[in-house]
C-alpha cells in the first residue's frame, strides 16, 4: 500500500465522460464508508474550497453552483479568503454543520487543520467528502475524490525525462532542479514522491544532476504555491550554481511555478530548460504551444465536480457511491475510500487530442 500522508444541456455529459474515467487500479466495492439513510432531495450541499489561487478552484466553485443546483439541491458555495484562509474555512465549515448541510465537499486548504470541523459535521450526520486534497488524522472523512495524484507526479517525471533526451539526445547527463508545491497542501508530497519514484534511480545512477543538491520536498517547497515565492527561489538557485553551467531541466508541479521559472530564466539570460507543469492553465497552454513549457497535466475540473455530484446524488436516495481504491490513501487514521479519475499529459504534439472538445483549450491548439 502507498501510504499518502505528507513526509489536485451539459452536465448530463460530463457526468458521462466522469463515470467512464478511473484509475488504472480498476473498479472495486467498499464497505469502509456506510451510505447515509438518504435524504431529502432539495436539501443543502456545503462545498468548501480554498482560495482561488488556480484557475482550477475558480472554476470548480462556478460547476458546484451550477451543477448542484441543475441537480435540485441547495449549494453553499464558499471560498476561505487567501488572508485569513484555514480559521475562515473552519468558520465556514462549522456554519455549513449549523444549517443542516446532508453532505459537505472539502477542498482543503490545509488538511491537517480540519479535524475537529469534519468530526462535528460527521455527529451531526453529514457525510464528509474530501474533494482534491486529502483531509488527515480524522475517522470523520468518508470518501476521497480527486485525481490519481501520485500518478500525476509518476507522469511528471517521466516527462521530464523524455523532454531531456529529446532536447538534447547527445548528453550523458543534465543539470536539473527540483520545485515542490506548498507544505500546508496534502497533495505536494504526494505529487513530488510520484516524481521521485521516477527521477530518484536517475539521479543515483548520475543521469541527473541536481547541482543545488537540495533533494528533499522541504528543501524545494514553495509556500502558498505563490509564483512570486517559486520565482524567488528560481532567481537564487540560478545566481548560486549556474554562473557557468547549463540548466536543462525543472520539476515544477503546477504551471503557475512553471511560468515564474521561466520568467526568472528568462531574466537571468538563460535557454528555458525543460520544465514540467500541471493544471492545463490557459497562459501555459499557451507557452507549450509556443516552445516554451514543455509539458502540463490535464485534470478536468469539470469531470471531478461531476463526479463529486453523482457521489451526493447516490448519498441523497441512500446507495453507497461507487469508489475504486481502497487502499491507496491512508490518511494518518484511516484508509480513506477513493473515487480516483486518469490524469493526462499535454506537450506540444498531444494537446489537440487532450483537449478536443474542450471549448476553453481547444482553440489555443490551433
Amino acid at each position: 500500500m502507498k501510504k499518502l500522508v505528507i513526509a489536485t444541456t451539459a452536465f448530463a455529459a460530463i457526468a458521462a465522460l466522469t463515470l467512464a474515467g478511473c484509475s488504472s487500479r480498476g473498479d472495486v466495492a467498499t464497505d469502509g464508508a456506510s451510505a447515509a439513510a438518504g435524504f431529502a432531495a432539495d436539501s443543502t450541499i456545503g462545498v468548501a474550497l480554498p482560495d482561488k489561487t488556480s484557475e482550477n478552484w475558480v472554476l470548480a466553485g462556478q460547476l458546484f453552483t451550477d451543477g448542484l443546483t441543475e441537480a435540485g439541491f441547495k449549494p453553499d458555495v464558499q471560498y476561505a479568503p487567501a488572508n485569513n484562509t484555514v480559521p475562515e474555512q473552519q468558520n465556514q465549515i462549522s456554519s455549513m454543520v449549523t444549517n443542516g448541510a446532508k453532505v459537505i465537499i472539502i477542498g482543503a486548504k490545509d488538511g491537517a487543520q480540519l479535524s475537529s470541523q469534519v468530526e462535528a459535521a460527521h455527529d451531526a450526520g453529514a457525510t464528509v467528502i474530501a474533494y482534491d486534497r486529502l483531509i488527515l488524522n480524522t475517522e470523520a472523512v468518508d470518501y476521497y475524490l480527486a485525481f490519481d495524484n501520485f500518478k500525476v507526479g509518476e507522469l511528471q517525471g517521466q516527462a521530464l525525462l523524455d523532454g531531456l533526451a529529446a532536447k538534447s539526445p547527445d548528453k550523458k547527463s543534465y543539470n536539473i532542479e527540483l520545485f515542490s508545491g506548498s507544505p500546508d497542501d496534502n497533495n505536494a508530497g504526494v505529487f513530488f514522491d510520484g516524481a521521485m519514484s521516477v527521477l530518484q534511480p536517475k539521479i543515483d545512477d548520475g543521469t541527473l544532476v541536481v547541482v543545488s543538491g537540495q533533494t528533499a520536498v522541504a528543501q524545494t517547497a514553495t509556500q502558498g504555491w505563490l509564483a512570486q515565492n517559486a520565482r524567488s527561489r528560481i532567481d537564487t538557485l540560478l545566481a548560486g550554481n549556474y554562473a557557468s553551467a547549463d540548466l536543462d531541466g525543472v520539476l515544477s508541479p503546477n504551471d503557475t511555478l512553471a511560468r515564474a521559472i521561466i520568467e526568472g530564466v528568462v531574466a537571468a539570460g538563460k535557454p528555458i530548460p525543460v520544465i514540467t507543469g500541471q493544471d492545463s492553465e490557459v497562459e501555459s497552454v499557451k507557452s507549450i504551444m509556443a516552445g516554451e513549457q514543455y509539458m502540463t497535466i490535464y485534470k478536468d475540473t469539470r469531470a471531478l465536480v461531476a463526479q463529486a455530484i453523482v457521489m451526493v446524488q447516490d448519498l441523497q436516495k441512500g446507495d453507497t457511491p461507487e469508489v475504486n481504491d481502497t487502499e491507496s490513501y491512508d490518511n494518518g487514521v484511516k484508509v480513506v475510500p477513493s473515487y480516483l479519475l486518469a490524469p493526462l499529459v499535454v506537450t506540444k504534439d498531444t494537446a489537440a487530442e487532450v483537449y478536443k472538445g474542450n471549448d476553453s483549450l481547444e482553440p489555443l491548439t490551433k
